[in-house]
């Protein structure tokens, strides 16, 4: 499952992922909808109502039973979290998600509404996509009561039974449950009349999945507005009590509440959720850095050990005594490095001439300044932050170098250096430039090098040449200096 090992990772290999609207199972290609328009001939095909509860909990358990896999694009929970979201969802239980930001919490919600049928029918023009065998408003009863077998039906695509809402301090009882229209009641219908209401997102969601992002951040008053959906699954507007008999699965997710100052879940609400799961963040390298591969959107080529170097930079910087344990680092934080370090390159290239852009590690120095302000540090660290990062950075780099060059003899390389000018690169130095540059005798070491971080181009070669000059440097075997035009100079 694991997208690691790659070599190379290229602009558009993977989708996007983090706050997609779309989901993992709602691609383009669809299979056509079945053939019934009518409520008659949906019943000759022998078609079963199915509840949501039950459509998940059967899909998945078909999923399982076959060995396909039920989660895709989701990595680093196999072992943890997806145990115990699969079990929730086989009790048809609605779930609470907990973890600090980053984690994939809205991903994996978004993921679930792969385990819907495909296709489902519904009442044709009805509000609340009501089943043509349950119809639960008045106006559709009214109309399967009137047209009987000839009632109309249409087909409901799994991609439009999914929901989401962020919560946000304004949202309001009726964008949640639901409130009295009053064009409607100009229309004519007295207050009591149950059409006169406009439905809210939940009641929407009939025969679908419902997701609440960063619950806490519902006022409680507008949290108890949803107790009654939650267990006696009606909804209640304005002093008088329409009873819906609402098939929804409603997910949410939230921060841990000891450490978030926006708001709490009521104890009421909480207990209504059938599980609490919590997520965390990748918790091998190996996940770190498939993370990365997947959801970057890159717009050079990046080899596999940058990736690594800012893998690993990234968990560096979220054990760090220096950073607030509390808010977390986001996964997004290593997403934008790698896109950074991409960028660098894309704009060296344009600058130079160069026909393949390829990340090195004198980009590296970029991804300082821009994830700066997407990691939050103790009071008393004010100050430090470059200083802290820097040095996390070059820790993360000679890590790399050791897990990739461990064994390799560059000694033939110091002794060059030693005895010639100093090798000059930078973000205005191509990739041809700094392998001409170097001096005699060090083809051998070089080759030995590429050979070994499977480089094959100039540009790829040239990557893995600064990654072995910054582990002598960090090792402190040569000597480093940056002058005032911005290159780097090893001697």
């Amino acid at each position: 499952m694991f997208l690691c090992g790659r070599k190379q990772v290229h602009s558009g290999d993977e989708a996007r992922s983090v706050d997609m609207v779309s989901t993992p199972h709602t691609t383009n290609t669809r299979s056509a909808h079945p053939s019934p328009r009518t409520l008659g001939e949906l019943r000759a095909s022998g078609h079963v109502q199915r509840s949501v509860k039950d459509e998940i909990r059967n899909n998945l358990l078909s999923a399982l039973r076959s060995g396909t896999d039920p989660w895709p694009g989701i990595l680093g929970f196999e072992t943890t979290v997806l145990p115990q979201l699969e079990r929730a969802l086989i009790a048809g239980h609605d779930v609470v998600m907990l973890g600090e930001r980053g984690q994939g919490k809205t991903r994996l919600l978004r993921t679930i509404v792969g385990l819907l049928d495909e296709w489902t029918p519904v009442i044709e023009g009805s509000e609340l996509a009501e089943h043509p065998y349950e119809p639960i408003t008045p106006g559709s009863i009214r109309k399967a009561a009137n047209l009987q077998e000839d009632l109309p039906i249409g087909w409901l695509h799994r991609s439009e039974r999914y929901s989401e809402k962020l919560a946000t301090p304004d949202t309001s009882v009726g964008d949640l449950v639901g409130d009295v229209d009053p064009m409607k009641v100009a229309e004519g219908r007295s207050l009591g009349d149950p059409e006169t209401i406009h439905f809210g997102l939940i009641p929407r969601a009939h025969r679908g999945i419902v997701a609440i992002n960063e619950l806490p951040d519902l006022a409680e008053r507008i949290q108890v507005a949803m107790l009654n959906v939650m267990e006696e699954r009606d909804i209640q507007v304005r002093g008088y009590s329409l009873r819906l008999p609402l098939d929804v699965v409603l997910m949410a997710s939230a921060n841990p509440e000891d450490y978030t100052n926006r708001g709490r879940i009521i104890t009421p609400l909480k207990d209504r959720f059938g599980a609490e799961i919590r997520t965390h963040y990748p918790i091998e390298l190996v996940d770190e850095i498939a993370v990365i591969e997947q959801e970057a959107d890159l717009t050079a080529s990046v080899p596999t050990f940058i990736v690594e170097i800012i893998a690993r930079f990234t968990r560096y910087v979220r054990d760090h005594p220096s950073i607030d344990q509390r808010s977390g680092v986001s996964a997004r934080f290593a997403i934008a490095g790698a896109e950074t370090v991409a960028a660098a390159a894309l704009h060296r290239a344009t600058i130079l001439g160069e026909d393949l852009a390829v990340a090195r590690v004198v980009d590296l120095s970029s991804v300082i300044e821009v994830l700066r302000g997407k990691v939050e540090f103790e009071s008393g660290e004010e100050g430090r932050e470059i200083e802290i990062l820097e040095h996390l950075l070059r820790k993360s780099t000679a890590d790399t170098v050791r897990a990739h060059l461990g064994g390799v003899d560059l000694a033939t390389l110091v002794t060059a250096l030693e005895a010639s000018d100093p090798i000059i690169t930078g973000d205005r130095v191509s990739a041809r430039e700094l392998l001409t540059s170097m001096p005699e005798g060090t083809d051998p070491v070089v080759t030995k090098i590429a050979e070994r971080l499977e480089a094959t181009d100039d540009g790829e070669r040239a990557s893995a040449l600064e990654l072995a000059l910054e582990g002598l440097f960090l090792a402190r075997r040569i000597g480093k200096e940056a002058d005032e035009a911005g290159r780097t100079v090893y001697g």
